[in-house]
């Protein structure tokens, strides 16, 4: 069933609302500061100049959209409504009155319109709900397919959806992904890796130390860095100065 249940459809609100809301939120202050975070000049990352946390309001309002329209706020060159369009699907995923039959749509909504899923904190606003959350009890297949994808963001979505197993006392398929990935190139990939592998060691520390063991001489020091974060300051030494065998 879909989360909740309306009497008219005239009453579901529209893409062009929520844009509409969202704009009248935009301060210069804003935009000054999403910009430099984007490293703003892209055609596909304009931003309004909107606060996370007002989008994540405005977002939350805006449960009750239609998935038709949800997918016309994922395609949108401002930042921010992409941002708001990958919250609503969160919100819907996290949903208890969302059936699987839903659950799924929201998953072919994410994977279709990935190429929009542009940034880092796309992925991570959403990643772990519509895609972890919904493979949790099924095949795992897809991820491997994302891991293996020329798309760095495709690839930190691998990664990062493990996040809803690690919650879930299931820290294995974040170390199988992490096996993939441990070379990547991309600094984003790289980062996300390294947390959610020290993130799945606080289930499994020595899953965690085999993994370093294996890997930490020739980890990207990204990754490195990030994965040993928790540890005490001998095992961070001793990792941190590990040399190729």
């Amino acid at each position: 069933m879909r989360p909740s249940a309306r009497k008219k459809k005239s009453a579901e609100p529209t893409a062009n609302q929520f844009v509409k809301e969202l704009t009248a939120l935009k301060t210069k202050a804003d935009l000054e500061k999403n910009s430099r975070f984007l490293h703003n000049g892209s055609k596909a990352n304009l931003c309004l100049g909107v606060r996370m946390g007002k989008i994540f309001e405005t977002a939350k309002k805006y449960k009750n959209m239609p998935l038709e329209e949800i997918a016309v706020l994922i395609k949108n060159p401002y930042y921010e409504i992409r941002m708001g369009a990958v919250s609503i699907l969160d919100f819907l995923a996290r949903d208890k009155k969302s059936d699987e039959k839903f659950k799924k749509r929201l998953f072919d909504l994410y994977i279709k319109n990935h190429k929009h899923i542009n940034n880092w904190d796309l992925v991570d606003r959403s990643a772990g709900q519509v895609i972890g959350r919904f493979l949790f009890d099924k095949s795992r297949e897809p991820l491997y397919k994302l891991a293996r994808s020329k798309n760095p963001m495709e690839r930190r979505t691998a990664i990062v959806s493990t996040s809803y197993f690690i919650m879930n006392k299931d820290p294995n398929e974040t170390f199988r992904i992490a096996e993939i990935l441990k070379d990547d190139r991309d600094e984003t990939v790289q980062k996300a890796v390294g947390s959610w592998v020290r993130e799945a060691g606080k289930k499994d520390k020595p899953r965690l130390l085999d993994f370093l063991n294996r890997h930490s001489a020739t980890l990207p020091r990204i990754t490195l860095r990030a994965a040993i974060e928790r540890l005490d300051a001998k095992e961070k030494e001793f990792y941190l100065h590990s040399k190729k065998n």
